[in-house]
């Protein structure tokens, strides 16, 4: 696997603002941050089930451009594709990136309307992530979420993006 400028999004909602971070990172010769942005995003869509991307896509978009990098790459926490041919949060924001630059969904918690993931064991974890994309091959994002740094079930980058969002 060659050297990936990715980044990696995460959101928290707090009473009334959700705030979204992004940590860029590349992969070689060692994975290493590069760059972090977070935003404060008000006021917050509430969330529907099936409708995740109208609370978490205008915070994404608005640290994505602000960053204004070369990205190869993009994992978010969620799916991409739904069922019926909808799409998820990776999906809308594939789209909204025109296709620019392919997008990794990880879930940590199964939705019953979500398809075309791959169930991904890390560590001694007997539960799943939920790897989806779109823009790249699945076996070539299960391959890249399976080797990210990290002993447990969450890849220590992603747990690093979700401790940002949350202080």
């Amino acid at each position: 696997m060659g050297n990936y400028k990715i980044a990696c999004f995460d959101a928290y909602y707090h009473k009334d603002y959700a705030k979204t971070c992004c940590i860029l990172f590349e992969t070689r010769p060692i994975e290493k941050s590069i760059f972090e942005c977070c935003k404060i995003t008000r006021p917050i869509e509430e969330y529907i089930p099936g409708e995740f991307y109208k609370r978490e896509l205008p915070g994404i978009l608005e640290v994505y451009w602000e960053i204004k990098r070369d990205i190869n790459l993009i994992i978010i926490d969620g799916y991409v594709l739904l069922k019926d041919g909808k799409m998820g949060l990776g999906g809308h924001l594939y789209r909204s990136l025109e296709g620019r630059v392919p997008v990794i969904g990880v879930a940590k918690s199964y939705f019953v309307n979500s398809e075309d993931y791959i169930k991904v064991y890390r560590g001694e974890s007997k539960k799943p992530l939920y790897v989806s994309s779109i823009g790249i091959e699945t076996d070539f994002a299960v391959n890249l979420i399976k080797n990210l740094n990290g002993e447990h079930r969450i890849p220590n980058i992603l747990k690093r993006v979700d401790r940002l969002t949350r202080s």
